[in-house]
C-alpha cells in the first residue's frame, strides 16, 4: 500500500470517527459557524466537529504544523477533500481568518505574528473582519482615504470603511489604511485591530434582501499598537492584491452554494412537474441542463485550481482567481434565477404564511444575489484583469 493509500485509509477512519451522522446533512445558512470569542454554534456535535477538525489542523489542512496547521501536502489535502465529500461532512468553520487573512500572515508577517494570529484561527476562537471598502473608494480601492498617523509608540487611525462583512460580529479586523499622503498606491499600510479598541464603531446595513451581513465601520482616534503593522510600512498595496486574490478565490469556490439550501433539480420536478419520466417545460429543461454541465465544469476548473495544477506565478493565480470570481457569480445569478422560475407564484412571496419557508428564502436569496457580480471586485474589474493579464489586450487608447 501507497503512503498516500495509507492516508486515506487513515482519514477515512478517523472523519468516521469524528464526524457526527448529524452534520452529514445539507447546511442552511443558519447552521454556518463563524466561530470567535462569542461563537455560537446551532447543535452541540457542531462544536465538537469544529474542536476536532481544529485541534487536528484541518480547518487549515495545507498551513505548517508550528501555526496550528495540519502540515498536509496538496496531494494530501486533496485526498482529505474527497473523504470529506463523501461522506457530505459539513464544514466545521466559516472564516476570513482562514479565507483571506491567514494566507497573507503566512507569507507577509513576522514570525510573532504568525505564531499569534494563526493557531487563534485556526481553531475557530478568532472571528475576523475585512477594513477595505471606504464610501470614496469602493472599485478604485488605492484611493482609500482612512489615515494612519505616527504617535511614538503607536499608530492613530481616524476614518470610514463600508460594506464590512460581518464587523459587528467580528473580533478583530485586517484593515488598509494610509500612512503617505503623496503617493497613491505606495502610500498605503496593513494593520490589525481589535474590535473592542476604544473608538471603532460598527453600524449594520440593512440591504434588499432584508439581511444586514454588511457594516459601516467608523473609527476614530483608534490606537493601533505598532506591532500590528503586517509587512513594511506603506507596502500594504502588494498585500492588498494578494489578499483580493485569496478573496476572490474563497468566494468562488465557497461562498456562492444551492440557493436557500434547495435542490435546482427537485425544486423543478415538484414544482414544474414530469412528462413521461422528464421535466415537463422542455426550454426550461434545456436551461437547467445548460446550467448544470457549466457549474460542474466550474467545480472540476476549481477543484483541479486548489491542488495546484496549472499555477505558474503570482500573476497567473490571480488571473485564474479573477475568472473565478466572474464566473461563479455568473451562475450563482443563474441559479437564483432558475430556482426563482421553478418555483412559479410560490417564488413571489416576501412574508406570510400563504408560502413555505424555503420559497420565502429563495426569493430573498434571489435579491442577495444581485450583489454577488459587485462584491469582491466587481464583474467589470475582474473584466479587465483577464483582459490584460489573460488575454494580453492592450489599455485603451
Amino acid at each position: 500500500m501507497s503512503n498516500i493509500e495509507e492516508f486515506r485509509l487513515e482519514t477515512r477512519q478517523w472523519l468516521e470517527t469524528h464526524c457526527p451522522a448529524s452534520l452529514r446533512t445539507p447546511m442552511s445558512e443558519r447552521e454556518v459557524v463563524w466561530g470567535g470569542r462569542n461563537a455560537t454554534f446551532p447543535s452541540d456535535d457542531a462544536q465538537r466537529w469544529l474542536q476536532a477538525m481544529g485541534e487536528r489542523g484541518w480547518t487549515a489542512p495545507t498551513w505548517p504544523r508550528r501555526y496550528g496547521g495540519g502540515g498536509l501536502t496538496a496531494e494530501q489535502n486533496a485526498v482529505l477533500q474527497e473523504e470529506l465529500r463523501r461522506i457530505k461532512a459539513r464544514p466545521p468553520l466559516y472564516s476570513f481568518g482562514l479565507w483571506m487573512f491567514g494566507p497573507v500572515l503566512l507569507e507577509f508577517g513576522s514570525e510573532e505574528q504568525k505564531q499569534r494570529f494563526l493557531p487563534p484561527i485556526v481553531r475557530g476562537e478568532t472571528r475576523w473582519c475585512q477594513g477595505y471598502s471606504e464610501p470614496g473608494a469602493g472599485s478604485d480601492l488605492a484611493s482609500l482615504a482612512t489615515r494612519c498617523e505616527d504617535h511614538g509608540e503607536h499608530f492613530l487611525i481616524n476614518g470610514q470603511k463600508i460594506w464590512t462583512s460581518y464587523a459587528n460580529l467580528a473580533d478583530w479586523m485586517f484593515c488598509l489604511v494610509r500612512t503617505d499622503t503623496r503617493t497613491k498606491h505606495g502610500g498605503i499600510s496593513f494593520v490589525v485591530f481589535d474590535m473592542r479598541t476604544a473608538g471603532v464603531e460598527t453600524r449594520p446595513i440593512r440591504l434588499i434582501s432584508g439581511d444586514s451581513p454588511f457594516c459601516e465601520t467608523f473609527l476614530t482616534d483608534v490606537r493601533v499598537p505598532k506591532d500590528q503593522l503586517i509587512g513594511p510600512l506603506n507596502g500594504g498595496w502588494e498585500i492588498a492584491k494578494r489578499l483580493l486574490m485569496h478573496e476572490r478565490t474563497n468566494i468562488s469556490a465557497e461562498a456562492f452554494g444551492n440557493a436557500a439550501g434547495l435542490d435546482l433539480i427537485e425544486t423543478a420536478r415538484q414544482f414544474v412537474g414530469l412528462r413521461e419520466g422528464v421535466l415537463a417545460n422542455t426550454d426550461l429543461r434545456a436551461r437547467i441542463a445548460r446550467h448544470r454541465m457549466r457549474d460542474e465544469a466550474f467545480r472540476l476548473a476549481v477543484q483541479q485550481a486548489r491542488t495546484g495544477h496549472g499555477r505558474s506565478s503570482s500573476a497567473a493565480t490571480s488571473a485564474l482567481a479573477s475568472s473565478f470570481k466572474v464566473a461563479a457569480a455568473s451562475l450563482n445569478q443563474e441559479r437564483c434565477e432558475l430556482l426563482l422560475e421553478c418555483l412559479g407564484h410560490e417564488g413571489l412571496g416576501w412574508e406570510g404564511e400563504g408560502f413555505s419557508t424555503d420559497a420565502l428564502r429563495a426569493t430573498r436569496h434571489w435579491l442577495r444575489s444581485k450583489g454577488n457580480s459587485i462584491e469582491g471586485g466587481t464583474t467589470e474589474i475582474n473584466l479587465n484583469v483577464i483582459a490584460k493579464r489573460v488575454l494580453g489586450l492592450p489599455d485603451p487608447v
